[in-house]
Parts: C-alpha cells; sequence; structure tokens
C-alpha cells in the first residue's frame, strides 16, 4: 500500500511539473488517503505485536 501513495505522489509531482493542476491534486488525495491508512494499519500492527509479547 505504501508503494501505491508514492505512485500516486510521483505521479502528482509529475503532473504539477506539466501544469495539469486537476490531476496533481487528485492524484496528491490519493497519495494523502493510502499513506494515512498504510500509516494506520502500520501502527495498529505494532500496538498488537507489543501486546502479545507481553
Amino acid at each position: 500500500m505504501l508503494h501505491y501513495a508514492v505512485v500516486f505522489f510521483v505521479i502528482a509531482l509529475v503532473a504539477a511539473l506539466f501544469g495539469f493542476g486537476g490531476l496533481a491534486a487528485g492524484a496528491a488525495g490519493i497519495a494523502k488517503v493510502l499513506f494515512g491508512v498504510f500509516l494506520l494499519i502500520a501502527i495498529v500492527t505494532f500496538v498488537l505485536s507489543l501486546l502479545r509479547k507481553g
């Protein structure tokens, strides 16, 4: 999932470079959402692994 967030971020950067505002904003929005979901899953997994060991 982090891979997809990075891919959409790169698409947003390239689109912004060429001046496609709507496309860049859409790709950046998708990248933000995917990164947020990835971060949430990573935190939950980390906390659950601490609880299982303890």
